[in-house]
């Protein structure tokens, strides 16, 4: 009985003005539509179960509030700027809402101060810092910027770059050195930063100070796009030798807290074969 109940308040909403524009969203939304740029008004009311009449005051609706586009030469909908821009902003909200949890979960797994950043330009900005519970530990770094060049976070964060991006980014024809293992050129970090792409993740060994190993992985939003970095960070005498495994598990880390932002492995797969 319940069951059935559920299914009538469902039919009932759908039958609002509401439920009808939602429906539509929706039906734009699907991967053919995305595929195919949009769909046009007959293959909308086809997929909602609409007239077309229907469908079509929904649409202009929709198109006045910026929620969905018409393409001027197909006069196919597809989905708007206003949508995906409140999308942005709640996954924004949702990257800061869920992080903390996240790093406090790497923390508890590999004892190492966990950090959330982002890039600003050709530095990074740390967000979010959970501290490791040893004595001796890498600080709160929230708030600070640091290199892009030289740690792991600045390169995970670069993963989608081309090279000629990554040469446009860095002019210089020497690259400043922050730790004895820092990259001094533009072709050394690019080829560091292959390595890391094929891995998942980016390792920094001494790279920004002496004594300091870390690792970072990308976030990416529901679009697939890289938004933010995961990264752990920790001495080296204690973390250096099984670097490539804490790696790892930061890249599981990344792949949780992406999906919790709407992120698919699938959709990654399907932007590789249309590119």
């Amino acid at each position: 009985m319940e069951q059935r109940g559920d299914t009538k308040v469902r039919r009932a909403g759908a039958d609002t003005s509401l439920g009808r524009g939602l429906d539509i969203l929706i039906a734009l939304g699907s991967e053919d539509a995305t595929k195919n740029g949009g769909l046009g008004v007959m293959r909308i009311a086809e997929r909602v179960g609409r007239e077309k009449s229907q469908v079509s005051r929904a649409l202009k609706t929709l198109a006045h509030y910026g929620l969905v586009d018409r393409d001027a030469e197909s006069l196919d909908y597809r989905l708007g700027w206003r949508f995906f821009t409140l999308a942005a902003h709640a996954g924004h909200q949702r990257l800061l809402e869920e992080a903390p949890l996240i790093c406090r979960e790497l923390v508890a797994r590999l004892g190492e101060t966990a950090h959330l950043s982002v890039r600003d330009g050709a530095e990074v900005l740390t967000l979010v810092s959970e501290l490791s519970p040893s004595a001796l530990h890498v600080s709160d770094w929230s708030g600070r910027r640091t290199p892009a060049h030289c740690t792991a976070s600045g390169r995970a964060l670069l993963f989608d770059h081309s090279e000629v991006l990554v040469d446009e980014m860095f002019p210089m024809a020497s690259l400043p050195i922050c730790g004895p293992h820092s990259p001094s050129t533009v072709a050394e970090l690019w080829r560091r930063l292959v390595t890391a792409r094929q891995a998942g993740f980016a390792v920094s060994d001494e790279e920004f100070e002496s004594g300091l190993v870390s690792a970072a992985a990308p976030v990416r939003d529901f679009r697939g796009q890289i938004v933010a970095a995961l990264n752990v960070s920790g001495p080296k005498f204690r973390s250096g030798s099984d670097l490539e495994t804490r790696g790892a598990v930061v890249r599981n880390a990344a792949d949780e807290l992406s999906r919790r932002l709407g992120w698919t492995p699938e959709n990654m797969t399907q932007e590789g074969e249309d590119d």
